[in-house]
């Protein structure tokens, strides 16, 4: 089984997004806490910056080269230990 990524996002408002999953799941998530230190001072500044994100190798990117780990995006950090064997 592959590992699940994420195949879509829309942002939802108050930095949270929706993301479509590759396995068809739907989840909600709160990337507030996340935007953190310099690389997402803008992102964080500016809601239309946020709002530029899109879906590149199976993870969120900005255009200023901001990227988020898509297993803390989709599990608040290390996949569940039934996904992770799964991918082995």
């Amino acid at each position: 089984m592959k590992l699940v990524r994420i195949r879509e996002a829309k942002a939802l408002g108050n930095y949270r997004v929706q993301l479509t999953l590759t396995d068809g799941r739907i989840v909600e998530t709160d990337l507030g806490p996340m935007l953190e230190g310099p690389v997402f001072s803008d992102i964080r500044s500016d809601d239309m910056r946020f709002r530029e994100f899109s879906v590149e190798g199976g993870t969120l990117v900005w255009p200023t080269g901001a990227d988020l780990c898509p297993d803390v995006l989709i599990w608040g950090g290390m996949p569940p230990a039934e996904t992770a064997a799964d991918a082995a």
